[in-house]
């Protein structure tokens, strides 16, 4: 089933960003173009270097209007851990999402219940809320 112009879901979650958590709902997520990069667990080995690239080029999204969400079905507590410990992740400015619940990767579709977590999957929705890529 083609997800393109699927309107995200309402969802709230914890999130891990400049050294604090906090709350990101949908409404966050509205009147910006979103970059929403899943990938499976923190701790993991190809993901920091992709998340590092997106650190990278953060301030070049911001400019156009872009928030950035990295989400895994890991909790705040552990992006915090991850962010603690890994100089790639160190980086990272834009919202880590925690998703235990599952809720933003069903949502897109990209869960995997027989893991328990979310496949790789980078989607980008307009301001309206729709996945458009």
């Amino acid at each position: 089933m083609s997800m393109i112009n699927k309107e995200i879901g309402n969802f709230s979650v914890q999130a891990f960003q400049d050294g604090a958590f906090k709350k990101v709902e949908k409404e966050d997520v509205l009147g910006k173009w979103g970059i929403f990069f899943f990938y499976p667990a923190d701790f993991t080995f190809v993901c920091p270097t992709e998340l590092e690239d997106l650190a990278d080029k953060y301030e070049e999204f911001k400019a156009a209007n872009c928030e950035i969400y990295a989400v895994s079905c890991d909790t705040h507590f552990v992006h915090k851990a991850w962010h603690d410990v890994s100089e790639r992740i160190k980086k990272i400015k834009y919202p880590m999402l925690a998703d235990p619940t599952h809720e933003i990767s069903r949502d897109f579709e990209v869960y995997i219940e027989a893991d328990g977590m979310a496949e790789r999957g980078s989607f980008i929705v307009n301001p309206e809320g729709k996945i458009v890529a």
